[in-house]
């Protein structure tokens, strides 16, 4: 019998397989620069230029010519995107790590010709009723790097677009003719403003949980009143640490700020310090309503314990009777009386229904 060929073998799982190691090692690809720019724009004398630029493109178009200004939004860049604007805008490196990772207080910082600004943005999540959020205030960033001639912005959330900023001044070319530092005092105005309607809602809220605190009814918001305040502890680190990069900007220490930028500066360091005290009241009332709530939660279970005392009181006399003529002995008091049951019930009864009055006039039930 003629033997068989032998059988090809076939080929291992591990070798069909790709190999985790080496696709970790592949060298990840790198993302235009031009996907984290929201916007790139040259103005003139407070005019657009027509035409789209590159953001390498523009700053050279305004350096040509010797006059006017970049603006250049991008919207969460990774570390390949900021440091290719980083290099092409003299930025320092440790103002486009920041940049990148976010997650900064409220702050004016001076590299060499170079100001960076920080600024953190709030928006308020709309809801049904409070008692139902769970999360009321959202924040993000804003940076802001300002220029001789160029000012980028970045920033990071979903919330806190800046298109309606640049429309707003492009509509308004004798503001915008003042330079980048006219861009910092809009976005800075922007934001500020954004604080206001966050803490008109809020007031809202507040009102409805003092309402609800001092009703009539059982239930006590508590958990409810926490939540609320632990957004307006989130509000107040957002709000709160802006007022002295703000009153740098209006003093003029380490950024050359125009006169008539600082006084559209000062209007919004005022704005601000409403918002502050209105954040400040806020943590005050929704503390008082912490102490009313558990309060009346202290009282509304002494309450209870009353009813329950009373309760007591009334059904250990028929318990102490039924005890005493449940004992084992022969010569019991009336215990052989013909109607000894109905005296029984009857004193037992009478003994019930006057404590029952008595806890009742005393509004213990």
């Amino acid at each position: 019998m003629p033997s068989l060929p032998p059988r090809p073998s076939l080929p291992s799982l591990h070798s069909l397989r790709p190999s985790t190691r080496s696709a970790a090692r592949a060298p990840k690809v790198p993302v235009p620069t031009a996907r984290a720019i929201v916007d790139c724009a040259v103005y003139v004398d407070g005019i657009r230029l027509a035409g789209k630029f590159t953001h390498s493109a523009a700053i050279a178009e305004v350096r040509r010519r010797g006059d006017g200004f970049v603006w250049v939004g991008l919207h969460a860049p990774d570390e390949g995107q900021m440091n290719s604007v980083a290099e092409c805008y003299g930025l320092h490196e440790l103002m486009a790590e920041d940049a990148v990772h976010a997650h900064q207080r409220p702050k004016l910082e001076r590299y060499d010709d170079v100001s960076f600004l920080v600024l953190r943005t709030v928006s308020y999540v709309e809801h049904e009723l409070a008692t139902t959020a769970n999360e009321l205030v959202e924040s993000g960033e804003i940076m802001v790097f300002l220029g001789r001639d160029f000012v980028v912005t970045v920033r990071h959330g979903e919330h806190s677009g800046l298109s309606g900023v640049r429309h707003r001044l492009e509509q308004n070319p004798e503001h915008l003719a003042l330079g980048p530092t006219a861009v910092l005092h809009a976005v800075a105005d922007h934001v500020v403003d954004e604080y206001l309607a966050v803490t008109s809602s809020i007031e809202r809220d507040v009102d409805v949980m003092e309402e609800e605190v001092f009703s009539p009814d059982d239930h006590v918001p508590i958990e409810n009143i926490y939540l609320l305040k632990r957004e307006v502890v989130e509000l107040r680190r957002s709000v709160t640490p802006l007022s002295m990069p703000l009153s740098q900007l209006v003093q003029g220490v380490d950024t050359p700020v125009p006169k008539a930028i600082r006084r559209y500066l000062r209007d919004v360091a005022d704005h601000h310090t409403l918002v502050a005290e209105r954040v400040a009241e806020f943590d005050e009332v929704l503390s008082s309503l912490v102490d009313a709530a558990l309060a009346r939660v202290t009282m509304q279970q002494n309450m209870d314990m009353r009813k329950i005392s009373a309760w007591v009181a009334i059904a250990a006399v028929p318990t102490m009777v039924a005890g005493i003529y449940g004992m084992n002995f022969d010569n019991i008091p009336e215990l052989h009386w013909k109607y000894g049951y109905y005296g029984v019930i009857g004193v037992v009864a009478v003994v019930c229904i006057s404590l029952f009055a008595t806890f009742r006039r005393n509004n213990w039930l």
